[in-house]
């Protein structure tokens, strides 16, 4: 059997899998604004200095620095992988990704 699910943004996307994540609300607020900006800036780590100050104008952030906090537990989470220097979204969130299959046994 095949279900398909329509997810029609970013934030919506992470919804769908955030049963395996447990992501908080802020934390999916977070990742989708990485996210954003990354595919805006294509630059090849997702939480470079230059997407954090980015994203913490997007969030109302004082201090980028302060999202360091929540890539720390989005890693943790397993939402976000970390390899070679840099950081990268758990596959199962990257939107670029168009097609995912589970296979339950």
């Amino acid at each position: 059997m095949k279900v398909k699910i329509k997810a029609n943004s970013i934030y919506k996307r992470l919804q769908i899998w955030n049963g395996i994540f447990d992501l908080t609300n802020k934390e999916l607020e977070v990742i989708s604004a990485f996210i954003k900006v990354n595919i805006a800036s294509k630059r090849k780590n997702l939480c470079s200095k230059k997407n954090k100050d980015e994203v913490a104008k997007i969030l109302n952030f004082d201090d980028p620095n302060d999202l360091n906090n929540y890539i720390k537990k989005l890693k943790d989470k397993g939402a976000l992988t970390f390899s070679k220097g840099s950081y990268q979204v758990n596959k199962m969130l990257n939107p670029q990704i168009k097609k995912i299959e589970i296979n339950i046994i």
